[in-house]
């Protein structure tokens, strides 16, 4: 066990899960099912990426409200003979058609929260075929079994997928009917605990196998269900759906711009992972395409500290975490894109020891990214949510009267679903570690069945990720078609002394880092173990742009666990926060699995919060 620090405040005796110990291979991830899965895969001699690949395809059936086939998927992993952490980009870019001035014209000032004008390349399935064709060991057919299984012949239902059935029904109802075919069964919501059947989806698994039938090799069966995926009946079957129009959540009806040459132009890659050193272990995220490097720019501001200023726990440790985060924040959105972003200057000494100074004893209310020489971007308008609706933008357009829209200032882990599919706090997490070191940290998000009409051959709709780009010139993160838009999603891998230690990971969008930064600083200097971290109170910030639909910020805002306590609370309030109470287990929805290198022993936990996630292993 690790050794508490006495700077933090004492971690909790009494845990909501055990730490999972053993020697043989550990999993986690955020639905119990897909748990079991990746866990059974290791049991009958797959590797990490064999088990990782089937619990996230099982993912893809059981959490439909967090992910899907139509989706998108960033990871980070390291092999057993190769330690280097890679990032595998399941990321697809903007449609060719996906240009500004088409939005402009259909009559937006931003993409849409929800339907088919807000999908880029659907890159999950490519991305995990790809993995699972360099790294895994397993046939295809039988690796995608268990989520075969589970859409034909059903799975029980969660009360969060009902819930966010509940939430879009009439939606469903009146505008997608597709989608109430699907999820309606009888016409009425299911109750939790149902059998839910998809079958459509159980027959786009069973042909993706099937296109690999006479090939010679492994290898080849992958990559001819790749080709199938991109080239075949999916890339021709979306194509044909979305030149229909639908309601999006601008209220207005579109038509999709995305075609099957855009989808056979892509196909899923790695490549190295953006490192930073932070206390003795060096953390790997994704490239500034993803929101991963702005932990990494946080980590540096709060590195040199006293431990006592790290412990989130306490008033002076949540208020110089979240200081440090609204910088971090703020850099992402006047730098991050798929473009040339400046992350050797963003990183450097110098420019960290400038911006660190800016963290005083008051929380700041003001987005202020930092300034690079040569590098000149636009900061697009930047609106409260009370501000969206008092313009008469997106965030008011078609959904009733102003005075009836709430929109809220913060996700929670499960996602905030609006009536017309707008979604934030999206998202799945799966992590496996086996017994000859191989690793993985998956982030698989999009294509949730409230993001789009369901397309009915394929039993699954697409992505809503070009969300998160600008219909503004001239910003960092301007959509551009053939760019990726700046994803959420933020796996992280840790080594010490160039070993994987620990791979970690979160539902949550915005907030998917600043959750995993509490665990880290909890795990490297508060002495915490992995499940004491994850249990711990989360906060985070709400003080810069929002990602998601409708891009809207709350200055100086942060969202607590009341179990944070009230003193906490209110010193908090009394240097300028604007608080909001989230409840006492509200936020987050953290897993990892862990690797000792010097015994081999391997460890998982899993956040309770919301009585989903799970960790498994022996």
């Amino acid at each position: 066990m690790p050794t508490p620090n006495p700077a933090f405040v004492p971690p909790a005796v009494h845990t909501t899960r055990p730490d999972i110990r053993g020697t043989f291979g550990t999993a986690a991830s955020t639905h119990w099912i897909a748990t079991a899965t990746a866990q059974s895969v290791l049991e009958r001699g797959g590797n990490a990426f064999d088990a990782a690949t089937a619990g996230a395809f099982v993912l893809q059936v059981v959490e439909p409200h967090l992910n899907g086939p139509g989706g998108d998927l960033t990871a980070v992993f390291a092999t057993a003979t190769n330690p280097t952490p890679t990032v595998l980009v399941g990321q697809g870019p903007a449609p060719e058609g996906a240009t500004p001035e088409h939005y402009r014209a259909e009559g937006l000032d931003l993409v849409p929260g929800s339907g088919a004008l807000a999908a880029a390349v659907p890159g999950a399935v490519d991305a995990w075929l790809l993995l699972l064709r360099d790294h895994g060991t397993w046939e295809l057919a039988d690796v995608i079994a268990p989520a075969v299984g589970y859409a034909r012949d059903g799975h029980p239902v969660t009360p969060a997928v009902v819930r966010t059935i509940t939430t879009v029904q009439g939606l469903f109802e009146e505008h997608w009917p597709t989608s109430a075919t699907q999820w309606l069964p009888g016409g009425t919501v299911p109750v939790p605990g149902d059998l839910v059947r998809n079958e459509a989806l159980a027959s786009v698994f069973d042909r993706l196998v099937a296109a690999g039938d006479g090939a010679g090799s492994r290898s080849a069966r992958i990559d001819a269900a790749r080709t199938e995926w991109a080239e075949g009946f999916v890339a021709e079957s979306i194509d044909r759906f979305v030149r229909e129009p639908h309601r999006h959540s601008s209220g207005t009806d579109h038509a999709g711009v995305l075609r099957a040459s855009d989808l056979a132009a892509f196909r899923a890659s790695y490549e190295p992972a953006t490192t930073a050193e932070f206390r003795g272990c060096t953390i790997a995220k994704t490239g500034p395409w993803g929101q991963g490097p702005a932990l990494l720019q946080t980590l540096r501001l709060l590195e040199p500290l006293d431990d006592a200023m790290l412990d989130p726990s306490t008033e002076l440790g949540a208020h110089t975490i979240a200081e440090a985060q609204k910088l971090a924040l703020a850099d992402r959105e006047a730098f991050y894109g798929d473009g040339d972003v400046p992350l050797d200057v963003l990183l450097s000494d110098a420019y960290t020891d400038e911006r660190r100074a800016l963290i005083g004893d008051r929380a700041s209310a003001e987005l202020r990214p930092g300034t690079v020489a040569g590098v000149e971007h636009a900061i697009p308008p930047v609106r409260t949510p009370d501000e969206a609706v008092r313009l008469g933008t997106a965030a008011a357009q078609g959904v009733g009267e102003p005075t009836v829209r709430v929109t809220p200032v913060e996700d929670r882990g499960e996602p905030f679903v609006a009536p017309d599919g707008e979604t934030r706090g999206d998202t799945v997490h799966i992590d496996v570690v086996d017994r000859w070191g191989n690793i993985v940290s998956a982030t698989p998000s999009g294509g949730w069945l409230q993001s789009s009409p369901t397309i009915p051959e394929l039993g699954f709709c697409l992505g809503t990720r070009l969300q998160m780009t600008w219909l503004e010139e001239g910003t960092a993160s301007t959509l551009r078609p053939g760019e990726r838009p700046r994803t959420t999603l933020t796996p992280t891998l840790v080594l010490r002394d160039r070993a994987p230690v620990l791979a970690l990971g979160s539902p949550g969008g915005d907030q998917q880092d600043q959750w995993q930064l509490l665990f880290l600083l909890r795990w490297i200097v508060g002495g915490y173990s992995p499940q004491q971290a994850i249990d711990a109170p989360a906060m985070h910030t709400t003080s810069f742009p929002g990602s998601f639909w409708p891009r809207t910020w709350e200055p100086a805002g942060i969202v607590v666990e009341d179990r944070l306590g009230d003193e906490v609370i209110a010193g908090l309030e009394a240097r300028g926060h604007v608080v909001t109470r989230a409840g006492d287990w509200a936020l987050g929805r953290l897993t990892c699995v862990t690797r000792d290198p010097e015994t081999g022993v391997l460890g998982a936990a899993a956040n309770s919060r919301g009585a989903q996630g799970y960790a498994a292993g022996r």
